[in-house]
């Protein structure tokens, strides 16, 4: 009688700024979990890589969906990198996207794109640099779409990022404190995604900040989208 066949184990390794693990799941092949100290921070599914199983991140997905027309592809800059759950995302659902990730933590993505590696010809590239720095030092009306998801994001990122949007650009950013500071001047429209509680400061959890630099934000897709969500979710126009 043969052996049950064993999947992937639990990797865990120490990174510049913390203790990575990346979790397997057992039932579903191709996802995994990454977490930093302990406390979940992205989730990626290999085979799958336009489902995003993570709430915020399917927010911010929708945010790169309503970006441009369906498949168009894009400009991006990811500030923060995580697994690469968003880069992979945008590869999937928009090919042919230019794809820069930004990240402080040189150990973490060399673990990442080890254990995780990216397809062929992702169109994304990952260099290891301080973000607030980086986007500072950069040329203006370079990107269709910023997308931030750091800790320690300033209040002044809002400001920095409409200069390197493209007319019509779009900003997206996981908010893990009260929004108010953060909310950039300079775009026509601005929203928040998020659980109602949430919004009303009843209990803490993720806010997207959604901005269109120069035009409309194409809340009538965000909203359709929202409406799908398995919990309540709303998108609330500031």
């Amino acid at each position: 009688m043969s052996g049950r066949r064993r999947g992937p184990r639990s990797i865990v390794e120490p990174t510049d700024f913390g203790q990575a693990e990346l979790i397997p799941e057992t039932e579903r092949p191709g996802c995994w979990t990454l977490l930093i100290d302990g406390l979940p921070q992205s989730h990626v599914d290999l085979l799958h890589p336009a489902r995003l199983h993570f709430d915020y991140l399917r927010w911010i997905g929708y945010v790169i969906d309503a970006a441009a027309a369906q498949r168009h592809p894009l400009r991006v800059l990811h500030l923060g990198g995580g697994a690469l759950a968003l880069p992979r995302f945008t590869a999937a659902t928009r090919p042919g996207s230019a794809q820069l990730v930004i990240e402080r933590d040189a150990a973490l993505m060399m673990l990442v794109r080890r254990v995780l590696p990216l397809p062929a010809r992702s169109g994304i590239r990952v260099r290891h640099a301080e973000a607030c720095a980086t986007v500072t030092a950069m040329a203006a009306g370079r990107y269709d779409l910023v997308i931030a998801d750091f800790p320690a994001m300033p209040s002044s990122l809002g400001h920095e990022v409409a200069r390197l949007l493209r007319p019509g650009g779009c900003y997206a950013a996981n908010l893990l404190a009260r929004p108010k500071p953060y909310v950039p001047v300079g775009f026509h429209d601005v929203c928040l995604i998020a659980d109602p509680n949430v919004l009303r400061g009843r209990r803490d959890g993720n806010i997207v900040l959604a901005a269109c630099l120069d035009a409309p934000l194409q809340t009538d897709r965000l909203a359709s989208a929202i409406a799908r969500e398995p919990q309540p979710v709303r998108l609330q126009p500031i």
